[in-house]
């Protein structure tokens, strides 16, 4: 009989081990230690069985987050849309509501305020709430919110409804990414972010589906009504070592000081901050670019809008494709994007030509874009417990809105005469310190990261052999493999 580790013993303390398929769910649950351990238990599903478990997972989250993030992004790009619609018409949103261009960058910045001070307290109750009634209760009253838009009449009524907005928002998505954790295994983090970044209602009547679609944990009662025992059993028991689970007390205060001891969570921190700044300012500030290229005129100037989400998309759908077949570690790919980006900032503050500006535009947003999806299959590596987790998340992403905040104020007007040139300059030694942060944060992770990706060609590997991959030398987290002596790394590792 196997030995099992602590880890081992708390994912799988009572699982279903059955012989026929369907009729199975009736049967008594057996002890993972009866059954030859964690690894016997898993060795029991065939890679079609993973396959067909993992695609039951996918429509119940991956539409439904989709339309959640497309309908927070479009409130936020809507935003800066709305300010050139009728540039140079009688009527427009600054002339009815007496604004300055300076006055309406705050629209923006007190929306990332309010996020701010509101995503850490939402993150904690998730657990405490469940996920589908705490995200029905952001989406409900952030819709209320968004309808009262309407009666908007002057700008300080404006601004308090930003800030009501972020409010209400604040928690949907650290929410969302702390809740994958319970589900996906983090060199699978791929596909959700992916289609988390890519899909696009009423946003009042979305929350009713969040209420009765969105699922809580691998094990809650309403999983039951679409999963057996078993394969609720196996959702959990394929997890790594750190993983929140089912039955996790809803607040542990020991994960939360040691999220707050771990530079990892700073580095993570920085990074995600000083990117958002330069990212969260070129999106701002896009639809007033190609606005100013010579095309002020609706639909000519919205138009030029579509090529830099078209590459986003690309690149995006790229991405995942390529970070699942495991060729090398989400930090190494992420190396070429932060260049990338370096370079196209660098470009809008050198170059004056009107082409080369929204050729860099273009390739600007894309590499903006497709950076979080690496970076938070990333960053779910080194994640710990369900209030660690969840805390980590929102606390690192209400810091990290701090970008959302300085961005849009980066573009005032007295910084308009060449351009905006100091502006972009600001925002490309910002994504400069980014990807020194990156770097940092990679020197952190680097061997928690290589075992990740060790552990993801051995799960490649069977399932060519249409196995499901049931080794006991899973990623470990809490106490590191060593693949690393300083920057070598030590010999050839198996699976690598």
């Amino acid at each position: 009989m196997a030995t099992l580790s602590n880890e081992e013993k708390r994912a799988g303390e009572q699982v279903v081990l059955e012989t026929q398929s369907s009729s199975s769910s009736s049967q008594q649950p057996q002890n993972v230690e009866d059954a030859g351990g964690r690894e016997a238990f898993l060795a029991t599903f065939s890679h079609e069985e993973d396959r067909s478990i993992m695609r039951k997972v996918d429509k119940r989250f991956l539409l439904l987050v989709g339309i959640l993030y497309m309908t927070k992004q479009m409130d936020y790009t809507n935003a800066a849309t709305v300010k050139v619609l009728q540039v140079g018409q009688p009527r427009n949103i600054l002339k009815e509501l007496h604004m300055t261009s300076n006055e309406y960058n705050w629209v923006q910045s007190i929306y990332f305020i309010s996020y701010i001070i509101f995503e850490v307290p939402s993150n904690l109750l998730l657990k405490r709430m469940s996920p589908h009634v705490w995200q029905s209760r952001i989406i409900l009253t952030w819709g209320i919110v968004l309808a009262c838009h309407a009666a908007i009449q002057n700008k300080n009524s404006y601004y308090g409804l930003r800030f009501l907005l972020g409010m209400m928002e604040a928690g949907m998505f650290p929410g969302i990414a702390a809740q994958f954790q319970s589900w996906y295994r983090s060199d699978e983090m791929g596909k959700p972010f992916m289609v988390y970044l890519l899909e696009g209602l009423y946003t009042v009547l979305l929350a009713v589906v969040v209420f009765f679609v969105l699922p809580d944990y691998p094990k809650s009662p309403r999983s039951q009504k679409w999963l057996t025992p078993r394969e609720q059993e196996y959702l959990e028991v394929r997890l790594a070592e750190n993983a929140p689970l089912t039955d996790d007390s809803w607040f542990n205060k020991q994960e939360v000081l040691a999220s707050l001891r771990d530079p990892r969570t700073y580095a993570f921190m920085i990074n995600q901050v000083c990117v958002n700044l330069g990212g969260y300012g070129l999106s701002w500030y896009l639809p007033t670019i190609t606005t100013n290229l010579g095309f002020a005129g609706l639909p000519r100037n919205q138009l030029l809008n579509i090529p830099p989400a078209a590459a986003a998309v690309l690149a995006i759908i790229f991405s995942a494709w390529f970070l699942k077949r495991g060729y090398v570690t989400r930090p190494a790919y992420t190396q070429p994007i932060m260049a990338g980006m370096t370079v196209c900032f660098i470009l809008f503050f050198t170059i004056s030509s009107r082409a080369g500006i929204y050729v860099a535009c273009v390739l600007g947003t894309m590499f903006y874009a497709v950076y979080f999806l690496p970076f938070w299959a990333w960053r779910s590596s080194s994640l710990k417990g369900t209030t660690g987790t969840a805390f980590t998340l929102a606390f690192q992403s209400c810091v990290g809105q701090v970008g959302g905040v300085i961005g849009p104020q980066l573009f005032q007007d007295k910084w308009a005469y060449n351009r905006y040139k100091a502006s972009f300059g600001i925002c490309a030694a910002a994504i400069i310190c980014g990807w020194a942060a990156n770097l940092w944060v990679w020197w952190l992770t680097r061997n928690v990261e290589w075992d990740v990706l060790r552990v993801r060609r051995l799960r490649i590997q069977a399932e060519r052999e249409g196995q499901v991959y049931a080794g006991d030398d899973d990623v470990k987290v809490y106490e590191e493999r060593e693949f690393y002596g300083g920057l070598r790394k030590k010999g050839e590792v198996e699976g690598v």
